[in-house]
């Protein structure tokens, strides 16, 4: 190969190779003075992470503009990007709250003093609009000479606080401002096809976990959507989404929803009465919610119905099972069935961490084998239906994580699965002439919406 190559210099005319070796000595120095891209990328990224809680100029005139259209609050969710010195012509920074933060140590970080953040409490009521502040959320601060001018706190894409001074460039005296927006409402229907499972086949259908876990809780009274459910059921929902400039931001209400197994269909339509409160109701105005739930665990399984001939799985002999066991993961939160006063919480023999409920009437429920209680209850609390009071676990007799559930009458076991429960009250009879308007509607429109559905497939 050298041999090759030296024949090649030889052939060649002098006049280039000297043109050769004048060009290769000008490349050499220009790759000596040039960082490596190692090298660059290396230093933007250490010279960007010196700065992590400021963004850049783009971001802070968003804010200076959300006052001028006080129905357009400020967006907070753009990307940090930009210098330590980065400032706008009217002087807003942004910081972003960081683990472990609190008011006083952001208004450090903006050069304002512990007697700034008194003043703007004083303001706040007593700090009440910044006392709750999150990892990821940002602050805009307006600073003049030293002097904090304006804050602005985006709770949320519909509402922003604005704390501003009364007369800028004043001492110390501050006035609280809310700007929000109101979403544009669209009404959507989807009809679900049930051949997995609810949840699967809601989810493929579209709908998001929260509005799959709103419509369960609809009909919790009624139906456990981990045993109830057969192939070919279906679910039908008319449900409200909200969009801001164009996009979606989060759902809205269920107005009316069917659930239909094996013939029977289950109907529930949404009113809201003329004292504001809101309730779910059948058509005919009964309500929706029971005195009880079915079920004190979502979307767990039955390992064990009650039986009073079952054969023990730990002692392996005839012992009645007064109760229905749940199986889910340890840690997954049981929920109270109905509103009572908590008369035990501690460990009670076989059934480990034991929590009993007196809901009235003679009823008491029991939910045992806990991995840990909710911490704000002790003995004599009064707790509400659908309240977590602790979470599953596998203490006291048991071989694997799961909810032992009784439901006792004046002393006597029932089956939860099938006891009958009282009903809450109906629709008041001022109520029921507004609420059969709305009732029509809702089973008119669900009609209407299923057609379309069938003749679209």
């Amino acid at each position: 190969m050298l041999q090759h190559f030296q024949t090649l210099k030889n052939n060649f005319p002098p006049v280039h190779l000297a043109a050769a070796s004048i060009c290769g000595l000008i490349l050499g120095i220009t790759l000596l003075l040039l960082p490596s891209e190692n090298v660059s990328a290396t230093r933007e990224l250490r010279d960007h992470k010196s700065t992590p809680e400021r963004t850049s100029n783009s971001l802070a005139l968003q804010f200076s503009n959300a006052h001028t259209q006080e129905n357009t609050p400020a967006s907070l969710n753009a990307p940090e990007q930009g210098s330590s010195t980065d400032q706008t012509p009217d002087n807003w920074v942004i910081y972003s709250v960081q683990k472990d933060d609190n008011l006083t140590s952001l208004f450090r970080r903006a050069g304002l003093s512990a007697q700034d953040v008194h003043y703007v409490s004083q303001a706040t009521s007593k700090g009440k609009e910044l006392s709750r502040l999150y990892p990821g959320e940002k602050l805009a601060f307006q600073v003049a000479n030293g002097r904090l001018n304006k804050i602005k706190y985006q709770v949320n894409a519909l509402k922003t606080i604005v704390i501003e001074s009364l007369n800028p460039g004043a001492p110390h005296q501050y006035q609280v401002r809310t700007i929000e927006r109101t979403p544009e409402t669209r009404e959507r229907f989807t009809e679900v096809s049930i051949h997995n499972s609810l949840f699967s086949d809601a989810a493929s259908a579209g709908l998001s976990d929260n509005m799959i876990m709103r419509f369960a809780s609809i009909f919790s009274w009624d139906i456990d959507f981990s045993q109830d459910i057969h192939n070919g059921d279906s679910v039908r929902i008319i449900y409200n989404e909200q969009f801001l400039d164009g996009k979606k931001i989060r759902d809205g209400n269920i107005v009316a929803a069917q659930f239909i197994s094996q013939g029977k269909t289950y109907t529930a339509v949404r009113y809201t009465d003329s004292d504001g409160r809101t309730r779910y109701y059948t058509p005919e105005g009964h309500s929706m919610r029971k005195a009880f739930l079915r079920m004190p665990v979502d979307f767990a399984r039955i390992s064990s119905r009650f039986n009073l001939s079952r054969k023990h799985p730990v002692l392996n002999k005839i012992r009645a099972h007064k109760g229905v066991d749940y199986a889910a993961q340890t840690g997954t939160p049981i929920k109270a069935s109905g509103d009572g006063k908590v008369i035990w919480l501690g460990t009670k023999g076989g059934y480990g961490r034991t929590i009993i409920i007196e809901h009235g009437g003679k009823i008491q429920t029991l939910y045992a084998h806990m991995s840990k209680y909710n911490t704000q209850l002790k003995k004599g609390s009064r707790v509400k239906q659908g309240q977590t009071i602790g979470y599953i676990g596998s203490s006291g007799l048991a071989t694997g994580p799961h909810l032992h559930y009784e439901f006792r009458v004046d002393g006597t076991h029932k089956n939860p699965m099938t006891v009958k429960f009282p009903q809450a009250e109906p629709v008041a009879s001022k109520e029921r002439l507004a609420f059969r308007q709305i009732a029509n509607q809702m089973m008119a429109q669900l009609e209407t919406y299923s057609v379309r559905y069938a003749s679209a497939q």
